[in-house]
């Protein structure tokens, strides 16, 4: 059974899918998982989970696209221009598009978070 395709059905682990390291300083303490995302080029929408070591972020930035977030573990703030946002497992984020924004790992464990962003974002 060859690669998953987005015309047909299929089931992937994190560990199967491609990894891409998102810290400031290459050490792994952000990764990106793209579950479903250009490698099997999804019609509308690009499937990640991030993961985050205690302490750190992702990039503070902003983009043309919105992100819908569900938090699997752990805990966290969104920092935006604003006021920071707690949240925690089990909660969903959203944050608008053009908004500057970064995820930050304010707990004791990792952080995971599933995104969802339009297939033109960065997938």
């Amino acid at each position: 059974m060859g690669p998953p395709v987005a015309d047909r059905p299929f089931v992937i682990t994190p560990k199967a899918a491609p990894t891409e390291d998102y810290s400031e300083d290459g050490t792994g303490a952000v990764v990106k998982h793209d579950l479903i995302a250009r490698q099997v080029a999804p019609p509308n929408f690009a499937m990640r989970l991030f993961d985050i070591a205690p302490g750190e972020h992702t990039p503070y930035h902003q983009h043309p696209w919105e992100h819908e977030v569900f938090i699997v573990e752990g805990s966290g703030e969104l920092r935006t221009i604003d006021t920071p946002q707690p949240f925690s497992t089990g909660e969903a984020v959203y944050v608008p598009p053009n908004t500057m924004h970064q995820f930050r790992n304010t707990g004791r464990n990792r952080l995971k978070f599933i995104c969802v962003i339009p297939n033109s974002g960065d997938c």
